[in-house]
């Protein structure tokens, strides 16, 4: 007998792709599409079996990760042979999870149903509910019906403020909506304007490099908070401005003539500059959508006038 005791042999899990699917979530089908794809390493060979192991699990994981993160299956094959050929992952999911983190200080509450219909108008109203739920003031609860989730309290106190001061549920749901329009303007602006200006040189590489992504990363949390205050700034200087202008003009008061060739800025949709810029080309959408609005402004004209000259014509045979 030996006084030397064996070296356990390693342990090593192994599965069939029935169990694979089992421990990862993915369906048998969607394990051989993802081999198909090259996102998953070929299980070895034993026989007549196929049989996958740990890493098999772990990059099923990865993957579904990513995908949760918003990733498409092409990004996430590139990530991965960047992960294999020694890259690393790590710059790059701290970046995805910086941009992906909360844009805001401010931490979602929970209201009662009961709560909620005592603050606007104390009766149910099953629709102004959904409205809000629609909108994503509110979040039901699996399983919860007396209670709701309320991802921006500060965004529920302003609807509360201004039911309490007369401005009807529909509305403030209709306000609501046409400013989250103008929002997600202003914010795809920033971002188009900080990725040519700033994160340019950071996407060169697809997917970027490991020290890339992190120093992206960085630069995210310093120009994170920089849009909010650019637009709290601004919204001051032209609530301010608006403001005296209406008061002036319900008051009574005169105020100086405004120039002729004043120039003043009007919110589109996304969808509609893209459309034109694609059409006439990014220099000449301002030129395109003036046109455009004068010409219809003639037209509209032209309607006005031969209507009244049609109307002055039957007066004409009346008589």
């Amino acid at each position: 007998m030996s006084g030397h005791a064996e070296p356990a042999a390693e342990y090593r899990t192994e599965y069939r792709i029935e169990d694979l699917a089992h421990h990862s979530g993915a369906t048998v089908r969607t394990i051989r599409a993802y081999q198909d794809r090259g996102l998953l390493p070929r299980p070895e060979r034993r026989g007549r079996s196929n049989v996958y192991g740990d890493t098999h699990l772990a990059r099923l994981r990865q993957i579904a990760d990513l995908l949760d993160r918003g990733y498409t299956l092409t990004s996430i094959k590139e990530l991965l042979e960047a992960w294999d050929a020694g890259r690393g992952l790590g710059g790059v999911l701290g970046l995805v999870a910086e941009v992906q983190g909360p844009w805001t200080d401010e931490v979602a509450d929970r209201i009662s149903r009961e709560d909620l219909e005592a603050t606007f108008g104390g009766k149910p109203d099953e629709e102004a509910i959904a409205e809000a739920v629609e909108l994503g003031v509110l979040e039901r609860i699996p399983g919860r019906d007396d209670e709701f989730l309320v991802p921006s309290p500060q965004e529920l106190a302003v609807a509360a403020e201004l039911y309490a001061a007369g401005v009807p549920l529909p509305a403030i749901s209709g306000h609501l909506r046409e400013l989250r329009g103008q929002v997600e303007h202003i914010a795809t602006r920033f971002l188009e304007f900080t990725t040519e200006h700033v994160f340019a040189r950071y996407l060169g590489h697809r997917p970027p490099t490991d020290a890339d992504a992190a120093e992206a990363a960085t630069m995210v949390r310093r120009l994170r908070p920089l849009a909010q205050q650019t637009v709290d700034a601004e919204l001051a200087r032209a609530m301010r401005t608006f403001a005296t202008r209406h008061l002036q003009h319900h008051l009574g008061a005169e105020g100086p003539p405004a120039p002729s060739d004043q120039r003043r800025r009007v919110a589109l949709p996304v969808t509609t500059i893209d459309a034109v810029q694609r059409l006439v080309g990014p220099e000449h959408v301002a030129m395109f959508i003036a046109a455009a609005t004068e010409r219809e402004l003639h037209a509209r004209t032209l309607d006005a006038l031969t209507t009244i000259h049609e109307e002055s014509e039957e007066v004409d045979q009346i008589r």
